[in-house]
């Protein structure tokens, strides 16, 4: 690691280190201490079922059930320690990799495979689980999740003190996204509108085959101060610190404080999607350096020896991963083909002439030609 490099890990937020010891932060230890035993074992349960789902969904890619696939292997302690930091009234605005806070939100975990393989645009009801559509344009969505904290401004559900009204908005977005103008303006307008959203960037250290010292020079949390954003980094592989820094800016953000970046510092054990081959611009050493930094190993080594990980308790969760990886698998290979019409199903929040004027041309377009095959087997015969 360089000192002061965009690579170094010099003022990480850790709680929990690589061998699962837990560490004394003055600022953050109250932000976990209600997490006993049954907590962190929930914790655990959810990063092991979010990777037993990944494992499932890029072997489905690879025996042709879906046209691509995104994994998040190795960063699972980012997304459920901020995932599972959030209220129910809090809004998250994802890219296309955040597979663990959908999970933490409640989302049918098939319906994300909708998207890749090739049968929706989206999957889920956003205003169900306050979980945003995937978003595959880079950085577009933290504007979208500006513009929406900027609303939730003016409604009045921040700083009113009530904790069930009270909400902010999450957007998550990777390293190479810090580099598109989208996200910069993001930050120029929830500094200056002091709009009740968290920045949360998964520093994966590979925005495809680009590191992140090709895309500065300095940690990219720096860059928040710029914007007059407070800025945080955190280990990306502590699920605990994860968890405790996510809720200090999501307490920020509900009680009118203002917006908040956070670098998650973690790595991409997998491929950027499954249409990528790491091995050609990463080397072997460096994965195995990361290997030894797993995110469920860290906990699992704390729990164990905690003696809080029972024997009882890993047997029921793998049954419980076997389960989901059947269901994955038979709602995947069920899922059929829409209709060509159905590309006109939630254009607009609310109905549009425009829109069913083409939907009506479309309908007839098509039923003219099976009209035109039904008049031709009548001539024939």
């Amino acid at each position: 690691m360089v000192p002061n490099g965009p690579l170094t890990d010099d003022g990480l937020v850790q709680l929990l280190t690589p061998a699962g010891r837990r560490t004394a932060h003055p600022d953050y230890d109250p932000r976990v201490a209600h997490l006993d035993a049954d907590a962190l074992r929930a914790l655990y349960r959810d990063m092991v079922l979010v990777r037993r789902f990944d494992s499932e969904a890029t072997s489905l890619q690879r025996q042709g059930e879906l046209a691509l696939y995104a994994q998040c292997l190795g960063q699972e302690a980012a997304q459920i320690g901020s995932g599972r930091a959030l209220a129910p009234q809090d809004q998250v605005f994802p890219s296309y990799r955040e597979h663990g806070v959908a999970y933490t939100r409640g989302v049918d975990m098939a319906d994300v495979l909708r998207l890749f393989r090739g049968i929706d645009h989206g999957g889920w009801d956003p205003t169900a689980f306050g979980f945003h559509l995937y978003t595959l344009v880079i950085g577009s969505h933290t504007l979208h999740a500006t513009g929406y904290a900027m609303g939730v401004q003016r409604d009045g559900a921040v700083g009113t003190g009530d904790p069930a009204r009270d909400a902010a908005v999450v957007t998550y977005f990777g390293d190479g996204s810090t580099s598109q103008g989208d996200v910069n303006e993001a930050l120029v307008f929830a500094a200056v509108n002091n709009a009740p959203v968290v920045f949360f960037c998964q520093n994966n250290q590979w925005a495809i085959s680009e590191p992140t010292s090709r895309q500065s020079r300095v940690p990219l949390a720096d860059r928040g101060p710029g914007f007059g954003v407070p800025s945080v980094r955190v280990d990306g592989n502590d699920v605990l610190a994860t968890y405790a820094v996510t809720a200090e800016a999501l307490e920020r953000a509900r009680s009118g404080g203002g917006p908040t970046f956070i670098e998650a510092f973690t790595y991409r054990m997998g491929a950027h999607t499954t249409s990528d081959d790491p091995s050609r611009y990463r080397s072997a050493a460096e994965e195995e350096y990361w290997r030894q930094r797993d995110p469920i190993d860290r906990l699992r080594l704390h729990l164990e020896d905690s003696g809080e990980l029972s024997p009882e308790f890993l047997d029921a969760l793998a049954a419980d991963g076997e389960a989901l990886g059947e269901r994955i698998r038979t709602a995947v290979r069920a899922m059929g083909r829409p209709s060509a019409a159905s590309m006109f199903e939630h254009v607009y929040a609310t109905p549009n002439s425009v829109v069913e004027s083409e939907r009506t041309w479309f309908e007839a377009y098509e039923a003219s030609f099976l009209d035109a095959g039904q008049h031709s087997e009548g001539t024939h015969r």
